[in-house]
């Protein structure tokens, strides 16, 4: 009995102590530098073209024109939406006038192969932009079309992402209503 207590008192000691000692491991290792700013900015960038580039290519095309309510985009033209914005902070920033019109039409991209070229190439383009502005253009100046005012690249860019996050959050519910799992929401490998 008094073999077991001290075995059992021996090992939580030592189950105890291990995580000081890899903290100490995590303080002796140097700390490191801040991500630049363009990285910074082209990482955020490239996380959201990333979930709706698998969203792009795993949904089942013959789910494409699903709509949750007649008065909502359908799966595919939320995709369109959201690729086609990129190019209200491309084209301004690369010299251009922005787009005409703020939704390409569904009938223009009629497979969802030509959904997914659309998609992978307006975020495509998105961070060329951003790696040709490097760090130092981060902080240029361009007009936003919507505003009319004038705002820094990074903050364009992170608008943009965070109107592409908010149709992410939309096309998780396709995904749902569907009776599906968006690939984010599936077990890792």
């Amino acid at each position: 009995m008094r073999k077991a207590f001290l075995s059992a008192a021996m090992l939580a000691v030592a189950i105890l102590t291990f995580p000081a000692h890899a903290q100490d491991a995590k303080k002796e290792a140097a700390v490191k530098p801040a991500d630049s700013p363009s990285k910074a900015v082209l990482d955020s960038w490239n996380d959201i073209a990333r979930k709706l580039n698998a969203m792009a290519e795993d949904f089942p095309e013959d789910k494409y024109d699903f709509k949750p309510t007649p008065a909502q985009r359908s799966f595919a033209e939320q995709l369109l939406h959201a690729a086609n914005a990129s190019y209200f902070f491309v084209n301004p920033v690369m010299g251009k006038k922005p787009p005409a019109e703020e939704d390409p039409k569904r009938d223009q991209f009629k497979t969802k192969a030509e959904v997914v070229a659309f998609v992978k190439k307006c975020f495509a383009d998105g961070a060329d932009a951003i790696k040709s502005k490097g760090d130092k253009g981060m902080s240029d100046l361009v007009v936003d079309p919507f505003a009319h005012q004038q705002v820094r690249v990074s903050d364009m860019v992170y608008g943009l992402v965070e109107h592409s996050g908010e149709h992410y959050g939309q096309l998780v519910v396709y995904y749902r209503l569907s009776g599906l799992v968006p690939p984010e929401s599936r077990p890792k490998k």
